[in-house]
C-alpha cells in the first residue's frame, strides 16, 4: 500500500505543486503536537485553534488558486468562443477541427483541476483523520460543522467545487455544436433546445464521473448499489494486481445464483404474512401467534447471520448449499405442521427458514468476487432482487387460495406456500450445484500473525554539529521521509485490517454510526409493526379476505423500486442526504401518528394512506441512512466476519424480532387494542430517534 504522502509527491501537477496542501508539514505539526502534550509544553484548546488556523490557511491557498485557475478557462473559452462565432458566420471545415481540439484542451486541463481538487480534498480527510487518531477525539466534525455550514465557507469551495459546473455548461454546448458542425447539418442545434440530444464528448463524460467523485452527485444505480451496503470507500479500492484476481474469480452465473437466492429468500420471508393468523387459529392457537410464526424467522436469522459471515471467509459454495437444505427442510415442516395439527412444528418450521439465511454470503460475494467497474451494478441486483422477492412473496400467496389434497397431504392457502417454496428451494438446489462455480482462491481475512517492521528514526547523541554537510542533511531528510511514509503505510495497513470479535466492532463505532444503526432498527421496527399485524387489524377493523391483505401488501412491496428511483435519481441530487434522512424520519412519525385509532371510526382509508406514508417514507429513510452508514463506517468494517453489513443486517433482525414479539404479547391480552398498543412504542423509538439524528446532524457527511 502506497502512502498518501507519496502519492501526493509523485502525482501532484509539478507547477502547481506550491498550491496543494502541505501534507507533510501538516503531519510534523500533528506529530509535534502530541509531544507538547505529552511535556505539558501545550494544552488541548491551544492546540484546537492553532490546527484550525493552518488548515484554514491550507484551504484558503487552495480555493484562491483554483478561482484563479477558472478565470483562466473562462478567458481561454471567451477568445475560444470569438473564433467559434467567426466560424458560425464563415464556415470553414478546415478549422471546424482545430476550434474542436481548443475546445478539448480546456476540458482536459479542467479535469487536471478536478483531480487537484480531489487530491486536496483527499488530503485534508487524511490529517483530520490522523489528528483525531492520535488525540483520541473528535475534531473532525467539529471542523467541519463550523466550516462548511458557514455562509463564506471555503471547505465548501474544496468539496463542492463550486464554478466549475459553469465551465462544464460552455464546453457541453459549443462541443456538441461543434460535433453538429462535423456532420455538415449546416443548421444550429443547441443542447437546450433539445434535451434529448444524445452526444456527449469523450472528455465530457471523464469531467462528469470526476465531478460526480466529489460531489453528492448520484444516480438510481448508484443510490441502489449503497442500499445494498457493500462498502466502496475509495481508500479500499483494489490494486491493479488484486483487481486482476477478481477479474479471474468473478462468475456471471454464479453471482446470478446468488441474487436468485436472494429473490427467495425474500419472497419465502413475506409470503406467509397474509396467511400466518389463519394458520395459528387452524392449529389452536391464538390469531395473534402470527407474530411468533413470522417472527420465528428473524429470530433464527439473528444468529444464521454471523456463522455464515464467518463461513463466507473460506467457501461460498458449501453455506449455500447448506442454506438452500436448511430452507428446503424448513418449508416442508411448516407445510406439515396443518396436518399434524401442531403449532411446534410450525414455529421449527420458520425457525429452520431463519436457520438457512443466506444474505450475508451473497452480500460477501458480490463485495469480494465482482470486479469494481460492475460491482454497483451488482449491488443494485442485490437490492432489486430483495424488493421484488418481498412484492411478489405477498402476490403469490393471493394466488394460492384453493383447497385440494393429495395422498394425505392437505393442500391449502395455509400449507400451499410452504410446499411451493419447497419445491422452488429444490429447484435452486439443483441449479446451484450444477452451474456454481467456487473462486479459486479466497480471501484471507484473518489478522496477519507475522510481525510487523515499523522503522523509526532516533538520535543518536543529543548534541548536533554546528555545520553540516548539505549532501547528508539531504540525505536526513529523505531518510525522515521515507520513515514517514514507512509509519503512515503501517498505520493504514493496521487501519485495514478486519475486526475479529463483535466487541471490537462495536469499538469503531463513532457516535453518528451508533445513531445511524438505532435510525435503522426503527424503521424496520416500524415497517415490521406494520407489515406483521396488517393482517390481524384489517380483519378485525374491515374483515378484509386473505386476498385483499395479500394484494395489499404486494402493492406496498411494488412502491420499493419506484420510491428509490425518484430519491436515487432526483431528490439525491437536490437535497443533502441528512436532509432527506430527517424529513423521511418525520414523516415516518407523521405516517405513525395517523394510524392510531381515536375517537372516530376507524376507516380504510386512513388505515391504507398512513400506511402508504409510514411504508414509503421508511423505504426512502432506509436509503439514505444506509448510503450514510457506508460513508461514515470505519474501513476495518468492510471486509471480515464482523463487517459493516452484519452489524446493519443484527440491528434489523433484532428490530423485527421485538416488533413480532409485541404483536404477539399485545394480541394476546387484547385484539381490540392491538393497533394502538404496537404503534406507541414504534411511534417512542421514532421520536428518539430523530432526537437522537439533530445532536449528530452536524456530523453527518
Amino acid at each position: 500500500m502506497v502512502a498518501f504522502g507519496k502519492k501526493l509527491r509523485e502525482s501532484q501537477i509539478q507547477e502547481w505543486k506550491e498550491y496543494y496542501i502541505n501534507y507533510k508539514f501538516m503531519k510534523k505539526k500533528v506529530k509535534r503536537y502530541t509531544e507538547q502534550i505529552e511535556v505539558g509544553a501545550q494544552n488541548h484548546h491551544n492546540v484546537l485553534r492553532d490546527f484550525s488556523l493552518l488548515l484554514d490557511n491550507q484551504i484558503e491557498k487552495i480555493v484562491l488558486f483554483l478561482l484563479e485557475q477558472q478565470g483562466v478557462l473562462a478567458g481561454r473559452l471567451s477568445h475560444i468562443g470569438e473564433d467559434h462565432q467567426n466560424l458560425l458566420q464563415k464556415p470553414d471545415c478546415s478549422k471546424i477541427s482545430e476550434i474542436q481540439g481548443a475546445y478539448r484542451q480546456v476540458g482536459r486541463d479542467l479535469l487536471k483541476l478536478l483531480y487537484f481538487v480531489e487530491m486536496n480534498a483527499t488530503g485534508l480527510r487524511k490529517i483530520l483523520k490522523k489528528f483525531d487518531k492520535r488525540f483520541g477525539y473528535k475534531f473532525a466534525d467539529y471542523y467541519v460543522k463550523t466550516r462548511a455550514n458557514h455562509p463564506y465557507s471555503q471547505l465548501r469551495q474544496v468539496l463542492r467545487h463550486v464554478g466549475i459546473g459553469a465551465v462544464v455548461g460552455v464546453l457541453s454546448h459549443n462541443l456538441a455544436d461543434i460535433h453538429d458542425l462535423q456532420r455538415c447539418r449546416g443548421s444550429y442545434i443547441s443542447i437546450y433546445d433539445q434535451p434529448s440530444y444524445a452526444h456527449q464528448d469523450p472528455i465530457l463524460i471523464s469531467i462528469k464521473a470526476a465531478s460526480d467523485k466529489l460531489s453528492n452527485s448520484t444516480s438510481f444505480l448508484q443510490f441502489l448499489g449503497r442500499h445494498a451496503f457493500i462498502m466502496q470507500q475509495e481508500e479500499l479500492s483494489p490494486s491493479p494486481s488484486e483487481e486482476n484476481t477478481i477479474d479471474e474469480r468473478y462468475h456471471f452465473m454464479s453471482l446470478l445464483l446468488n441474487l436468485a437466492s436472494t429473490f427467495l429468500y425474500m419472497v419465502n420471508t413475506y409470503i406467509v404474512v397474509p396467511t400466518a393468523d389463519n394458520y395459528s387459529l387452524n392449529l389452536g392457537a391464538a390469531a395473534s401467534v402470527c407474530g411468533v410464526v413470522i417472527g420465528s424467522m428473524a429470530v433464527a436469522q439473528v444468529f444464521a447471520s454471523v456463522y455464515f459471515s464467518a463461513w463466507s471467509n473460506r467457501s461460498y459454495l458449501k453455506p449455500l448449499i447448506f442454506s438452500t437444505i436448511v430452507l428446503l427442510i424448513g418449508n416442508v415442516m411448516y407445510a406439515l405442521a396443518y396436518d399434524l395439527n401442531s403449532v411446534v412444528v410450525l414455529l421449527m418450521g420458520r425457525l429452520f427458514c431463519g436457520l438457512g439465511s443466506a444474505r450475508a454470503v451473497n452480500r460477501r460475494y458480490i463485495s469480494d468476487c465482482v470486479p469494481l467497474k460492475l460491482r454497483m451494478q451488482a449491488s443494485a441486483g442485490f437490492v432489486s432482487a430483495s424488493a421484488l422477492g418481498m412484492a411478489c412473496g405477498p402476490a403469490i400467496a393471493c394466488l394460492l387460495q384453493t383447497e385440494f389434497r393429495i395422498y394425505k397431504l392437505t393442500m391449502n392457502q395455509d400449507t400451499l406456500p410452504g410446499w411451493v417454496m419447497a419445491v422452488a428451494w429444490l429447484v435452486y438446489l439443483l441449479w446451484l450445484c450444477t452451474c456454481f462455480k467456487e473462486p479459486e482462491t479466497v480471501w484471507a481475512y484473518e489478522p496477519e500473525t507475522g510481525e510487523q517492521t515499523v522503522h523509526i528514526a532516533v538520535e543518536n547523541s543529543p548534541t548536533q554539529p554546528l555545520l553540516i554537510n548539505p549532501e547528508a542533511k539531504e540525505q536526513d531528510v529523505d531518510v525522515e521521509e521515507e520513515n514517514d511514509d514507512d509509519e503512515e503505510v503501517y498505520d493504514e495497513t493496521e487501519s485495514q485490517k478486519p475486526v475479529t470479535s463483535i466487541a471490537l466492532a462495536y469499538k469503531l463505532l463513532t457516535p453518528s454510526v451508533k445513531v445511524q444503526l438505532f435510525v435503522y432498527f426503527m424503521l424496520k421496527y416500524a415497517m415490521e409493526i406494520l407489515l406483521a399485524e396488517s393482517s390481524l387489524v384489517t380483519e378485525y377493523y374491515f374483515v378484509w379476505s386473505t386476498t385483499k391483505v395479500a394484494i395489499f401488501l404486494a402493492c406496498l412491496g411494488l412502491t420499493v423500486l419506484p420510491v428509490n428511483i425518484i430519491i436515487g435519481s432526483y431528490i439525491s441530487n437536490i437535497f443533502e442526504e441528512r436532509q432527506v434522512l430527517l424529513t423521511s424520519e418525520i414523516m415516518v412519525c407523521i405516517g405513525l401518528l395517523l394510524s392510531f385509532h381515536t375517537f372516530v371510526p376507524y376507516s380504510v382509508t386512513q388505515y391504507v394512506g398512513s400506511a402508504l406514508i409510514t411504508f414509503v417514507s421508511a423505504e426512502v429513510l432506509e436509503g439514505v441512512n444506509l448510503s450514510l452508514l457506508s460513508k461514515m463506517m470505519s474501513s476495518r468494517l468492510s471486509r471480515g466476519t464482523f463487517n459493516g453489513g452484519l452489524l446493519s443486517t443484527e440491528a434489523g433482525t433484532l428490530a423485527r424480532v421485538i416488533a413480532d414479539g409485541t404483536i404477539t404479547i399485545v394480541g394476546y391480552f387484547s385484539e381490540s387494542k392491538l393497533l394502538n398498543a404496537t404503534l406507541l412504542p414504534a411511534l417512542l423509538i421514532c421520536i428518539s430517534s430523530i432526537a437522537a439524528t439533530c445532536c449528530t446532524y452536524n456530523s453527518l457527511y
